[in-house]
C-alpha cells in the first residue's frame, strides 16, 4: 500500500520539480540581468560625466575646424609658413573638396624645394597651426636641375618635397542641406 501511494504522490509531485527546476533558470537569468543592469546604474554617473567631457572635447576640436570663410585664411598661414621655412614654392595646387559625414576635406597638392631642416621646419609649423592640417603622400627626392639657390645649377643638400596637406572644415547647415 505504501508503494501505491509513493507511486502516486511521485506522477502527482514530478511536473512540479520540472517546473521547480525552470523557474530556478529563470530565477539565475533574472538575476545575473538584474546585476548587469545595477554595475550600469552604479557607474551612471561617471558615464555621464565621461559623456559631457567628450562632448567638450568635441566642441574643442571643432573648433579647430575652420569654416568655409576661414579656409581661404588658413590656406594662407600654410603658405606663410613655408615662407618663412626657407622653401620654395613650385606647386600650391588646391584640388576638389571632399564631403565626410560632418566634415569637408581640403587637400592641397604641393611641392617645394630646400633643405632638410628647412622642410622639418615647415612641418613643424604646420603641426602648430591653430587649425588641424595633415600632410599625408610624402614623397622627399634630391632636388634635380634648376633650383633657387644657384640658377641653374644644383644646390648640394637640396630636396624636393611633394606632399597633400589636407585641412578640414565643419559642414554647417547649409551644406548639409545641401546633400
Amino acid at each position: 500500500m505504501a508503494a501505491i501511494i509513493g507511486a502516486g504522490t511521485w506522477y502527482l509531485v514530478k511536473p512540479k520539480f520540472a517546473e521547480l527546476e525552470k523557474v530556478e533558470q529563470q530565477e539565475t537569468q533574472l538575476r545575473e540581468t538584474f546585476e548587469t543592469k545595477q554595475r550600469k546604474i552604479a557607474n551612471l554617473d561617471a558615464y555621464k560625466a565621461q559623456l559631457e567631457e567628450m562632448r567638450r572635447s568635441f566642441g574643442a576640436m571643432l573648433r579647430q575646424l575652420p569654416n568655409r570663410t576661414e579656409v581661404a585664411n588658413l590656406l594662407n598661414d600654410i603658405s606663410q609658413t613655408r615662407v618663412a621655412s626657407g622653401l620654395e614654392e613650385e606647386l600650391f595646387q588646391p584640388q576638389g573638396e571632399i564631403t565626410k559625414e560632418f566634415y569637408a576635406e581640403i587637400p592641397n597638392k604641393i611641392t617645394v624645394v630646400g633643405t632638410y631642416h628647412e622642410m622639418g621646419s615647415f612641418v613643424s609649423g604646420v603641426a602648430a597651426l591653430p587649425r588641424i592640417v595633415t600632410i599625408d603622400q610624402v614623397e622627399i627626392r634630391p632636388a634635380a636641375g634648376g633650383n633657387r639657390r644657384n640658377r641653374g645649377n644644383e644646390a648640394p643638400g637640396e630636396l624636393r618635397m611633394q606632399a597633400l596637406a589636407k585641412t578640414f572644415r565643419y559642414l554647417d547647415e547649409d551644406d548639409e542641406a545641401g546633400q
